[in-house]
């Protein structure tokens, strides 16, 4: 009968504690997945890479050299594939021309005399399907939990939209596959610059114009390193809520969301007394918007209540705007509420609404479709004790001695003074 009752209590501190704290948090994922950087290079073989403009050499042979010293230089755990465009249809049929795109290398752990010798056989041919080998390259690489990297190698910009290389690199971003395009431009052609600046922008990655055959080889190798520099788990992708109770309820981690221009969107975190939220998030300019915009970060009671705020704005010249805000919970909040004696000693959390908003506004032409990349940080930490009033500890003495000597100069300079005035009345 004692054991009985003892398993009863028991039962009934579970049952307690879980209707108090609700419903299991979403986590963001906290295990890397074992799994090497993998990474794709795609190379533009279209006709414009016969220009012999850079150090008096093709393009194409100036990449070829590129990549031969870039598989040499391979980290042993990175595996890599290569995709070609442009390089094999030498007709004057657009719509076959293209579609023309292979992988030459699968990606995979590397064998490095095969690759050299696929890259050393192509020659400048066709037309360049940038969107379509975009595409293609982040099937090549798969889906998994940690981050892939596409290095774009191109002269010109895309002459076979549809798809616009830009719309897809927006789409590759939007399915949450954490997926990098970074891109390297051959030729200074302000058109392209933008498209390979609109490319990596919308997926996180960089732009570099390489002038030289020992710039764009230094620019792919540190490329191919930054692979297994950021080879860390993805964010967790959620879906944020247009009010605060059916808000997806959140623990510590890193999320990624989409958000539409000028919306609001709700995450929900538990917080208990004692505990210090902290929050953060980080909003993409992945196309053209109108200038003066801003990012705002609120913390809310479930009623509605502001508790705090964190705001950053720009005015057109940054590539990505943050915001933070901290937060602690107190054991008397008004949100938090006490169990009975009778049951186990827990507290509710304070259910904490997170809104992200945002001020953008597009420009004319701009895709409205996907929303602005989000990264939403979450932490909870317990929370720092409030500072003590000021204390001058062992201080005091020498305040008292500071004291002391001003009263002391002051007077001494106060019977100077009267001893010149006397002095100079009676001359």
């Amino acid at each position: 009968m004692i054991n009985f009752r003892r398993s009863a209590a028991v039962l009934l501190g579970l049952l307690a504690t879980t209707a108090l704290t609700g419903p299991v948090p979403a986590a963001a994922d906290e295990e890397p997945a074992p799994e090497p950087p993998r990474v794709e290079l795609v190379l533009d073989v279209s006709g414009s890479m016969r220009a012999a403009d850079i150090d008096g050499r093709s393009r194409i042979s100036v990449a070829q050299q590129a990549f031969n010293e870039v598989v040499d230089a391979l980290p042993a755990e990175t595996q890599l594939g290569i995709r070609v465009l442009g390089a094999t249809y030498r007709g004057k049929d657009k719509k076959v021309g293209c579609q023309d795109t292979q992988q030459i290398v699968p990606v995979g752990p590397v064998d490095r005399a095969r690759a050299k010798a696929a890259v050393a056989t192509l020659r400048p041919t066709g037309f360049t399907p940038v969107g379509l080998a975009l595409r293609s390259a982040a099937q090549d690489l798969g889906t998994g939990a940690t981050t892939r990297r596409i290095v774009l190698i191109t002269d010109g910009e895309d002459t076979c939209a549809p798809p616009d290389p830009c719309e897809v690199a927006r789409e590759l971003a939007a399915q949450g596959t954490s997926l990098v395009v970074d891109t390297l431009g051959l030729a200074p052609d302000e058109k392209v610059r933008r498209q390979l600046l609109c490319i990596a922008g919308a997926t996180g990655g960089t732009y570099t114009a390489a002038q030289s055959a020992e710039e764009l080889t230094d620019r792919i190798k540190q490329l191919v390193e930054r692979a297994g520099d950021t080879h860390t788990l993805a964010p967790t992708v959620v879906g944020g809520a247009n009010a605060c109770d059916s808000a997806p309820l959140l623990a510590p981690g890193v999320y990624a969301d989409r958000e539409s221009f000028s919306e609001h969107r709700y995450y929900r975190v538990p917080v208990r007394p004692g505990q210090e939220l902290r929050a953060s998030v980080s909003m993409g300019l992945d196309r053209p918007v109108n200038r003066d915009y801003g990012v705002l970060l609120r913390a809310t009671a479930a009623d509605g209540r502001e508790l705090v705020r964190g705001a950053d704005a720009g005015s057109g010249r940054a590539d990505v705007l943050s915001a933070g805000l901290r937060w602690s919970a107190s054991a008397d909040d008004e949100d938090a509420t006490e169990v009975e004696e009778t049951a186990p000693a827990v507290v509710a959390p304070t259910t904490v609404c997170l809104v992200v908003s945002n001020s953008f506004a597009p420009r004319p032409g701009t895709a409205a479709t996907p929303g602005m990349p989000v990264e939403l940080t979450i932490d909870v930490v317990a929370a720092a004790p409030a500072p003590d009033g000021p204390d001058l500890g062992r201080g005091w003495a020498l305040l008292a001695l500071l004291t002391v000597a001003g009263l002391l100069t002051g007077l001494l300079a106060g019977l100077l003074t009267r001893w010149w005035v006397a002095t100079w009345r009676t001359n």
